[in-house]
């Protein structure tokens, strides 16, 4: 938001105690007062433009501000719970509580403790939310959470299948077998 200082019902000072904390969007303060720069960085103004200023200047101003909202939503995106809407109902996962992730068309199917959820998001997209330390992609509409896996077995046509805890066995693609092989052996190792 570009705001000004001196404006004719309130200050850009006023307009962001009514917003709120919660509602403070990127700000960067527009004027022609070069007294009310201290106090705008500390509301935490992104930057402060000084009329008059030039394109230069302001494609600064704008980069600056943008950085910041993208740096905020990657953290919000980084969050440890998933949001899911369904029947009314708003239910808050705990991404390390999730057994395995499964796509369904533009959805994701999330199986945990025996219930699954539907999220409108692709696996694609969940994939890059998900900690690699923690979930592998092991088939290309599948993800599993390594802590669920209890063993690697073949099948009785010599593929690879992942049984997690609960006895679910789920195909393993031969390209992404090397990744759950290592990734388990780093686990391993890490927890000796």
């Amino acid at each position: 938001m570009f705001l000004d200082i001196r404006m004719p019902d309130c200050d850009g000072f006023e307009v962001l105690e009514r917003l709120g904390p919660s509602e403070t969007p990127a700000i960067v303060f527009v004027t022609a007062f070069d007294e009310y720069a201290l106090r705008a960085f500390e509301v935490e103004a992104m930057d402060y433009l000084l009329k008059p200023f030039d394109d230069g200047r302001f494609a600064r101003a704008l980069a600056r501000a943008k950085e910041s909202i993208r740096q905020r939503r990657t953290a919000a995106q980084k969050s440890d719970r998933l949001i899911v809407r369904s029947a009314g109902r708003v239910t808050f996962l705990r991404i390390p509580e999730i057994d395995w992730v499964e796509a369904a068309d533009y959805y994701v199917c999330l199986h945990t403790a025996g219930r699954s959820h539907l999220l409108r998001r692709t696996l694609a997209d969940m994939e890059k939310d998900l900690d690699p330390k923690s979930f592998c992609r092991i088939h290309r509409s599948t993800i599993v959470n390594i802590e669920r896996v209890r063993e690697l077995r073949t099948d009785s046509n010599g593929e690879y299948e992942v049984v997690l805890q609960d006895a679910t066995a789920l195909r393993l693609s031969r390209g992404y077998r090397h990744a759950l092989q290592t990734l388990l052996g780093e686990r391993n190792a890490s927890k000796q």
